[in-house]
């Protein structure tokens, strides 16, 4: 598994474009989340058609503000073919098809929707408000060839997702993590949060202003690791 950032900020840090990321998994790409930067970046990096699979953690606009340009623009530039995003729920797949029919009229026109189950070894998991009160959002867990990676979406009770893991058979294990380094914000996990899982997984920060960075945090920051993001 290789997982590669096309952008690392959150909603309000554009400069550093959306945080989402291709995720090589089982010979296939996976594109998780695309926030209202996402489809202006795969364009300038060339990554567009690269893609075989689409996954949303939750329909804030900075993790699904361009899904539908994206969509558009595989149907008009690849003959008709539609991407296929991978839904976790009948629910959420609801939601996101009600999400997408505002700007695109006929959904399955431009999308096909397949369970998360088509492609083995990744699990969804559940995080109902554990980022906004009564909000949907996901943390997604791939599994290959003995190594697991984790991708936590927005996670403000980062305890929640770690119970989960310490719940799995153990495997070297890579967490991928929104970071906060402002106590007030509870949408997203407080660094302070994070370092008591470091001796058990590697941590990596991500949806952040890296130079806010504090001098006492040691989770290493996604945007301070150019092997792990596709260059601005």
């Amino acid at each position: 598994m290789q997982l590669k950032f096309i952008g690392t900020g959150g909603a309000f840090e554009p400069e550093y474009f959306n945080s989402a990321a291709l995720l090589s998994f089982k010979n296939k790409t996976i594109l998780i989340d695309a926030g209202f930067t996402v489809y202006p970046r795969l364009l300038a990096l060339d990554l567009f058609f690269k893609i075989d699979y689409i996954l949303i953690t939750h329909l804030h606009n900075d993790h699904s503000g361009s899904l539908a340009n994206i969509l558009l623009h595989k149907y008009f530039h690849d003959k008709g073919q539609q991407f296929t995003i991978l839904y976790q729920s009948e629910k959420f797949k609801k939601q996101l098809e009600e999400f997408l029919v505002i700007q695109l009229k006929d959904t399955t026109k431009y999308a096909n929707f397949a369970p998360l189950e088509t492609l083995s070894d990744i699990s969804a998991l559940d995080t109902f408000g554990r980022h906004s009160e009564g909000f949907q959002t996901y943390s997604f867990i791939f599994e290959e060839e003995n190594e697991r990676l984790v991708y936590s979406g927005d996670l403000g009770q980062a305890d929640f997702l770690f119970a989960h893991l310490q719940k799995l058979p153990p495997l070297p294990t890579t967490v991928f993590h929104d970071i906060t380094f402002n106590p007030k914000n509870e949408g997203h996990a407080h660094y302070t949060k994070l370092q008591p899982y470091q001796a058990q997984y590697k941590i990596f920060g991500y949806h952040c202003n890296p130079t806010e960075n504090p001098a006492d945090n040691t989770i290493p920051l996604v945007a301070n690791q150019p092997e792990l993001f596709y260059p601005r």
